[in-house]
């Protein structure tokens, strides 16, 4: 069976690309290219300058904040390579950056695989209602995806209201360095296959704590560094996978970005999964799993911020921090952090650790058993905490490649044990939603409980994202009915095996 027997409220509201964002980017032409321009460049008068940056302007400043910033500092990175006979003018300098600057458009293909969690100001709004923020996978030239950010409210009968979002997208005021524990270092090098000789004496030099400007001159200075390149770029690459992104307040939620940064995502940041995540002494943060995509291989990342400002990316380590598709639970469970995977690409797993950047194992969950998922199975986000059990929301794909989503229930305090499990699908692509980059799918990185109903942002076909609620005292009931029929013994026998 491959449809609901639920009753599916599907919204109106749909959101979708707008071609109209684009973002700065660096142009890079090569070396040799780049001195023929500035050379170029550097013949023109300063009446000449004068006339070309004042069309640039004219053409470009109202489609994005901060022009002349972003091309003073594109003009001070191309002309660190050059030794000129005089200093430039600013408006030159401006000139310069401009050559070297394009715009992406970072959602012209896409903009879906939503994520949902309810927004840390709370403020000012009525009663019943509450504020979220949404994360989107925008897709844009080259199938580059970044991480983008919509907000809005739900009222007192789940209606769904989304906040105007900006026509501008600003990059981050600035990066820096993240660091690494010496120990997390060490297992990220084993797993990268890099653990040579040169590595280790690498290691033994590093104090406890690392960072990229701790292990690059470390490498760079050895002597045995030019025989051992690509160890050594692989060490250095791992940390700058490593870092931090800030933004101020003044730009709004909608205007940030999160762009590739680390040469590990160069060509994507995939299908973040945000959870907010209660802490030992009651606080609350906010961590995301990521997929990065360097064109050959993929990186699970973790990505952490209390205020969608400042945000902190660092890479996790262990045997089982392997595939797509992890999912953090809300809270430690019996003193541990807890996780979802799909280490196979086909089965669902489940992960503790007492560190969280440190997976090392992790034991089979669910595996595919009913026809609208016999290709695969994953999540669809983290785990949901109700009264009953933990609430997960699947993805399985079955017949003609269609993705469905499901759903499961885990027991609270040991959810290694499957309390229920939907035969059918709750969510199934339908009419238009089939119709996309990549047609008959739905999918979604997360959902919340709001006014006693599952509030489900997806994607549809990946293209645009919709939304989607259900009665929970619906959906329980119809978990209620699969433990009352005993249909998980065969589950509970599969795992125990």
């Amino acid at each position: 069976m491959s449809e609901s027997l639920l009753n599916v409220e599907r919204y109106p509201l749909i959101i979708k690309p707008d071609t109209h964002r684009v973002l700065f980017r660096p142009f890079h032409l090569g070396n040799e290219r780049m001195v023929l321009i500035v050379n170029r460049l550097l013949t023109l008068t300063e009446e000449e300058v004068e006339q070309e940056l004042a069309q640039v302007f004219q053409e470009f400043r109202h489609r994005h904040q901060a022009v002349e910033a972003y091309l003073d500092r594109r003009a001070k990175e191309i002309l660190s390579f050059f030794n000129l006979p005089k200093e430039l003018s600013p408006l030159h300098q401006l000139l310069v950056g401009a050559y070297f600057t394009h715009e992406y458009a970072l959602e012209a293909a896409a903009l879906f695989n939503p994520s949902i969690v309810w927004h840390p100001d709370q403020t000012n709004l009525p009663e019943g209602c509450r504020r979220f923020i949404i994360s989107l996978r925008a897709t844009g030239e080259g199938h580059i995806s970044s991480i983008v950010f919509r907000s809005g409210f739900v009222d007192q009968n789940c209606g769904i209201w989304l906040d105007g979002h900006s026509r501008y997208v600003t990059p981050p005021n600035s990066y820096t360095e993240a660091h690494l524990t010496l120990d997390v270092f060490k297992k990220k090098i084993h797993e990268l296959g890099l653990d040579d000789g040169f590595a280790s004496s690498i290691a033994s030099r590093l104090p406890e704590e690392v960072s990229y400007s701790d292990v690059y001159p470390v490498v760079k200075e050895d002597p045995n560094y030019p025989s051992h390149r690509v160890a050594g770029d692989g060490i250095l690459a791992l940390m700058k996978a490593n870092y931090e992104v800030h933004y101020s307040d003044d730009r709004a939620l909608s205007e940030r970005i999160l762009f590739p940064y680390s040469p590990n995502e160069m060509n994507g940041m995939e299908d973040a999964r945000f959870v907010e995540f209660m802490e030992d002494d009651g606080s609350k943060v906010y961590y995301a799993t990521y997929t990065a995509y360097n064109g050959r291989v993929i990186f699970p990342q973790l990505l952490e911020t209390r205020d969608f400002m400042d945000f902190r990316v660092k890479t996790m380590a262990g045997d089982v921090v392997k595939n797509k598709g992890m999912a953090l639970f809300p809270r430690k469970i019996n003193g541990k952090y807890v996780m979802l995977g799909r280490q196979d690409g086909e089965n669902i797993y489940l992960m503790e650790t007492d560190n969280l950047y440190f997976w090392e194992t992790s034991q089979l969950l669910l595996a595919p058993k009913y026809p609208w998922e016999f290709v695969q199975l994953g999540n669809c986000g983290s785990p949901i905490e109700t009264p009953e059990g933990w609430l997960v929301l699947s993805h399985g794909v079955g017949a003609m490649r269609k993705y469905c989503i499901g759903v499961f229930l885990l027991d609270l305090d040991n959810p290694q044990k499957v309390l229920a499990r939907l035969p059918y699908p709750i969510l199934t692509p339908e009419g238009e939603e089939r119709e996309g980059y990549v047609p008959n799918v739905v999918y979604t990185c997360g959902a919340v409980i709001h006014a006693d109903r599952l509030l489900i942002p997806y994607a549809m076909s990946d293209y645009s994202t919709g939304f989607a609620t259900i009665a929970m005292e619906d959906l329980m009931e119809a978990l209620r009915k699969e433990i009352a029929l005993g249909k998980n013994a065969e589950v509970a026998e599969f795992q125990e095996k």
